[in-house]
Parts: C-alpha cells; sequence; structure tokens
C-alpha cells in the first residue's frame, strides 16, 4: 500500500516542493481586491507582498470543505494510505474542518485511511515536519514510524519570529494598536514563539541587531544538535536578512543544513514584510 502526504500552504514550501515529491496541496485562501485566491495556486506569495505594500489589506481563509472532500475522496478511491500534516488548529480552523471532511467520506468509503496530525505549528514549523516525512516515504518507512517520528517533531519544533511592522499584530488582535504605535516610534521589535500551537510574545528589543543577536542567543538556550539538524528559516519578503542570519547561525553553531523559503500568502497576511522566522528541533530523539 502507497502512503499518500498531503500539506497545506501554510507549511510555506514552495510550489516546486509539491510537485517534484508528488505531495498534495491543500491551499488555504487569500481574500484581496474583491476576489478570492487559492494560495500557491492562484496567487503567488510575491504578489501578495506586493499588494500590501500598495496598501491592500488581504484577508485568509481555511482550506475549503469541497476541496477536503474531493481530494479525501480520491485516497479512498485509490486505496491508498494517506499522512496530513495540518497548521496549527490554535491558528486556523483547517485541521478542525478535514477532521469533519474525513469523517464524512468515511461515511461512503468506510476503508478511508487517512491520519490527521493537528502539528500545533506554523510556517515552515509545519514544512520541516512535512519534509522529514516526505523523506521517510520515499525509503520506504512503515506509516506508524513515520507517524510517530512526525509527531515528535511537531511537539519538538522551536518557532522564533519577529515582524518588521508591529500594526500586523495589532490587526490580528495580537496586540494593542498604542503598543504598536509606541514600538514603531521607538523601534522595538517583538520577539515570539508558538507555544501549544498560539503565537507567543517572549520580550520586546530595540533594535534589529540586538534582536536577531537575542534570537540566536534562545537558539543556544533551546536548540540541540545544532550541528546536525535543519534549521528553517522562513522570511517575508527580505532573503538578504534571511541569508545574513543563515551566516550567523552557521559561524556560532556549525549548522550546514538549512531550509530557506519566503513565508507564504496567508501567512503573510498576518504577519507583513520584513517578517524573519527560525524553525529548530529543541530535542534529539
Amino acid at each position: 500500500m502507497k502512503i499518500k502526504l498531503f500539506a497545506d500552504s501554510a507549511s510555506d514550501l514552495p510550489i516546486s516542493f509539491f510537485e517534484e515529491n508528488n505531495v498534495e496541496l491543500l491551499p488555504l485562501q487569500v481574500h484581496v481586491d474583491d476576489k478570492n485566491y487559492k494560495d500557491l495556486q492562484t496567487i503567488q506569495p510575491k504578489e501578495i507582498y506586493e499588494k500590501i505594500r500598495a496598501g491592500k489589506m488581504p484577508k485568509t481563509s481555511q482550506t475549503s470543505p469541497q476541496h477536503f472532500e474531493e481530494v479525501f475522496t480520491n485516497l479512498a478511491k485509490s486505496g491508498d494510505s494517506g499522512i496530513y500534516i495540518a497548521f496549527s488548529s490554535e491558528l486556523s480552523g483547517t485541521y478542525q474542518t478535514a477532521v469533519m471532511v474525513r469523517e464524512q467520506v468515511k461515511e461512503s468509503y468506510p476503508n478511508l485511511d487517512l491520519t490527521i496530525i493537528d502539528s500545533k505549528c506554523a510556517s515552515l514549523g509545519v514544512g520541516l515536519v512535512v519534509l522529514a516525512v516526505a523523506e521517510q516515504i520515499k525509503t520506504g518507512a512503515s506509516k506508524e514510524t513515520i507517524i510517530e517520528d512526525a509527531i515528535f517533531r511537531c511537539n519538538h519544533m522551536e518557532h522564533l519570529f519577529t515582524v518588521e511592522d508591529l500594526d500586523f499584530l495589532a490587526r490580528g488582535g495580537r496586540l494593542s494598536k498604542a503598543s504598536a504605535f509606541l514600538g514603531g516610534l521607538l523601534n522595538i521589535k517583538p520577539l515570539l514563539h508558538v507555544e501549544g500551537g498560539k503565537l507567543v510574545p517572549i520580550e520586546k528589543i530595540r533594535g534589529k541587531k540586538k534582536l536577531i543577536k537575542r534570537m540566536l542567543d534562545v537558539i543556544e538556550e533551546r536548540g540541540v544538535d545544532l550541528n546536525n539538524q535543519t534549521i528553517g528559516i522562513s522570511h517575508g519578503d527580505d532573503e538578504t536578512t534571511a541569508l545574513e542570519v543563515k551566516k550567523m547561525i552557521e559561524e556560532r553553531f556549525g549548522t550546514h543544513k538549512f531550509y530557506i523559503n519566503l513565508i507564504g500568502s496567508v501567512i503573510a497576511s498576518h504577519a507583513g514584510p520584513g517578517t524573519i522566522a527560525l524553525f529548530f528541533l529543541n530535542e534529539k530523539r
């Protein structure tokens, strides 16, 4: 029995990854200019950054139930087994909808074999788990082994990130408008992480250089086996800073495996241009 892998666009992996690794993309949706787009399918992240910089304010929504029903029905008909690593249930309703639709499809196709994992992760936090699962499927690992490893990675995936413009977090309800205004005046940058699937602020730091140094300090405090694991770096259309951070991590920890990618349309709509996010494991199996 073959194993089919599913991932949603909030994993912030490029469309080329899905095409080259036979991974089924479940696109979240972006609403802008009175139009509805499927992330990575009918709109690309670069277009969203252009619209944000032009003053547009995109809104986002989860993968449609109809799309879930179509792909889950196709899986049931194929007789293959499936694994879906979903965007954190604390940040989107996508996971809950997927579980609901799976149960509906099972009423018509009781043989549907689909494991849905609530990653409690976002962006390349999900993406790194999906990458590991894709590799394990290629090597012929059993479904049980793959799921056990995926859950371990989800449970031990650290997220560290900062945003360039505090107004984006204020609009999303993550920060008061007054705090955002004062932070902008004082060049104060927030350092945030993901805890239990939710975005949680750690501290506020004045100045970008101090902030990045502090991010590396936190990597040292929390990370393990940093010279052997893959560290993810996602960025809000700021590859220059992403590469600078990569170089600093290489020099400080001897890390030689990285996965760097643009933050996708959905998360960009909430975090804005200039965001920098780092992902790494805090425990070794």
